[in-house]
């Protein structure tokens, strides 16, 4: 069966090494929080100025002068800090970051990342703003997009070439969606594991763009 968006987070979490810094999208990047473990030692950093954010609050004590980039109340775990939204871009440029988990519209098998703008006549027509990011994108040491593997209407997500407009070019390593994980090689996209039931055929049928197959054992 496919992964549930709490078990794609869940994969997720594998990918974080102990100690990084790690910036999550909004959406649903940001369930991955809740399977770090605390002595693990990993920073969360939001891009409107945090560094050392906390999980989401227990109901009730919600601050709401304390949000994420997706302004949603988050906390600050101890030792955690804020600033302005300069500094925080001045770490993201600066190569500070050492992982980022976005959200995307598409991913081609270049590893092009779209994740901000539908065009009228392609969807919706809706335009979410690019927010961080396209510096994020280009900024952070490694890029994992989480993702369904097919829109509402089942068009695939992770395509040949993008037709929505680019966040970035080149930059996706991994893509984990709800029926598998891929990375994006020299070759396109390579399936990694399929979700629980789900056979390569599934995935091959779901993909817009030719599919490798490199299981781990």
């Amino acid at each position: 069966m496919p992964f549930s968006r709490e078990e794609i987070a869940q994969r997720a979490s594998l990918e974080i090494a102990p100690g990084s810094v790690v910036n999550l999208g909004i959406g649903l990047p940001t369930l991955v929080a809740d399977y770090l473990a605390p002595e693990d030692g990993v920073v969360i950093q939001s891009e409107n100025g945090i560094l050392g954010m906390g999980p989401f609050p227990q109901a009730g004590e919600e601050d709401p002068q304390i949000i994420n980039a997706g302004k949603q109340t988050v906390t600050i775990a101890a030792g955690g800090s804020c600033f302005d939204s300069a500094m925080s871009f001045t770490m993201i440029r600066g190569g500070h970051i050492d992982l980022t988990i976005l959200g995307a519209l598409q991913v081609s098998a270049s590893g092009d990342l779209a994740n901000w703008s539908i065009p009228a006549g392609q969807g919706a027509g809706r335009t979410m703003g690019i927010g961080g990011a396209m510096d994020l994108a280009a900024g952070s040491g490694r890029i994992v997009v989480l993702t369904r593997h097919q829109t509402k209407e089942g068009a695939p997500k992770l395509v040949a070439r993008c037709t929505y407009p680019l966040t970035a070019r080149g930059v996706v390593s991994r893509v984990i969606t709800d029926l598998a994980v891929l990375d994006v090689g020299a070759r396109g996209f390579e399936l990694v594991e399929c979700a629980p039931n789900v056979t390569v055929e599934q995935v091959r049928k779901a993909t817009g763009a030719p599919l490798t197959v490199g299981l781990q054992p």
